[in-house]
């Protein structure tokens, strides 16, 4: 990856577990996302109404699992990571940028680097 092809977002010691920054790629804002120690980039722009998608929480994926009638819901959280937009909670996996219930909606997603303790977002 040569400097052109990426965006220095800094100090990957800056970001907590769970943290967003957002940064600018060109005309597009992108959410620069640390969950699990991983990173993450997501453009900060939710499919249905523009809001921030990458400035709501990010947290693991609730799943609930019904018997059938007469059942309690079964509830547990999954392995993978999501940030759920503030305006109206739609939830994207920070890993595809796929909505949690219905792919068709898809939030762009970037390449994230680390090399020498800093954050990097590739471009192209």
């Amino acid at each position: 990856m040569s400097d052109e092809d990426r965006i220095k977002v800094g100090p990957a010691t800056d970001f907590e577990d769970g943290e967003t920054q957002v940064i600018e790629i060109g005309r597009a804002e992108v959410g620069v996302i640390k969950a699990d120690g991983e990173f993450y980039a997501l453009r900060n722009q939710c499919p249905h109404d523009g809001g921030p998608a990458c400035e709501g929480p990010v947290e693991k994926r609730l799943v609930g699992e019904w018997g059938g009638p007469g059942e309690r819901v079964e509830q547990h959280y999954s392995d993978d990571s999501i940030v759920s937009c503030p305006w109206h909670g739609w939830s994207f996996y920070l890993e595809t940028g796929e909505h949690i219930g219905d792919d068709s909606y898809v939030v762009p997603s970037y390449d994230v680097v680390v090399r020498d303790g800093i954050v990097y977002v590739q471009t192209n």
